[in-house]
């Protein structure tokens, strides 16, 4: 334990990883990185831009999917700082302080996105199996209520954190696998006992991501059973093509997660390019994609899109 221990007068660094392997090729994997953040911040502000401009589009479902491009914002930005800094400027410290901030705000964001998916599913569920009802239900008052949950929720598992792992001692090198900092990777660098922070961990993430995941499961047991009480194949495939961009934003943020848990929990003995592929996709895939598939599968939006690039020719 010796001369590398730290307590909380003292104050640890922690070292950001690249990709091992490629450190002569540093400033062509940020270009790509760098790609990717373009994509992911142009086209959440084009998709809150159009919801905004548009009156046809404010309506709850596009509510929600303007909470879950602020969302994605926040999820670029949180990680962008060390990104650039560890692949452009070569530059791998980071102070503890700031690594808890960047960690609160990457796994803020992520139980956000949970329950902002969450609430589209119910959004979903409404729309096709209480069409009805679906104006008195989702009311622009329950709307706004259902965000500022999901928010609080969020704020309220994730503050914690940063908390429990001050308290600890660390002793070992602090090298991170990852360019950003992330609540599974910190907790195996300290040498004390880390039981609090495994129960507490392993608490949120069943009581967010657990429960979410089953909630919007149920969600589509219930859509899918009021669909195929349809008589005809039209009557069918019409509700069921409202909820593909929605499952598909729900693969693309659910795989990554469980992904990069899994092989920052159990993957200790994992090749390196395993640990690659995770910290490459994680943060980059969800927030790029979201805005790609909802720009091209959703009527309204690719219509005022290509007005707007059109227009912006002449």
């Amino acid at each position: 334990m010796g001369a590398n221990r730290h307590n909380s007068s003292e104050l640890p660094t922690f070292t950001l990883t690249g990709l091992p392997g490629l450190e002569t090729s540093q400033h062509w994997v940020f270009l790509l990185l760098a790609a990717l953040y373009t994509v992911s911040i142009v086209g959440n502000a084009l998709i809150l831009f159009i919801i905004k401009e548009e009156q046809s589009l404010h309506q709850p479902m596009y509510y929600f999917l303007s909470l879950l491009s602020v969302n994605d914002l926040g999820m670029s930005f949180s990680t962008l700082p060390t990104v650039l800094a560890t692949f452009c400027f070569h530059l791998r410290k980071i102070t503890f302080d700031s690594c808890m901030a960047q960690m609160f705000f990457i796994h803020l964001f992520s139980f956000m996105e949970s329950g902002i998916l969450l609430v589209m599913s119910f959004d979903r569920y409404v729309a096709i199996c209480n069409p009805l009802r679906y104006a008195t239900v989702l009311t622009d008052a329950r709307v706004v209520h259902m965000g500022l949950s999901v928010i609080i929720r969020s704020f309220c598992m994730v503050f914690p954190l940063p908390f429990l792992l001050k308290r600890l001692p660390f002793c070992r090198t602090n090298v991170l696998s990852h360019a950003y900092c992330l609540h599974p990777d910190l907790i195996r660098h300290p040498c004390g006992d880390i039981t609090i922070n495994n129960i507490f961990g392993l608490f949120i993430v069943i009581s967010t991501f657990g429960m979410d995941s089953v909630l919007i499961l149920l969600s589509y047991m219930f859509i899918l059973r009021s669909v195929l009480a349809i008589a005809s194949w039209e009557g069918r495939v019409k509700p069921l093509n409202t909820c593909v961009l929605h499952m598909c934003a729900v693969l693309i943020f659910y795989v990554p997660m469980v992904g990069v848990s899994m092989a920052a929990r159990y993957g200790k003995h994992a090749p390196a390019h395993v640990h690659t592929l995770m910290s490459l996709i994680y943060p980059f895939v969800p927030p790029m994609l979201n805005p790609v598939i909802y720009s091209i599968k959703t009527k309204e939006i690719h219509q005022k899109l290509s007005r707007m690039l059109v227009g912006s020719k002449f």
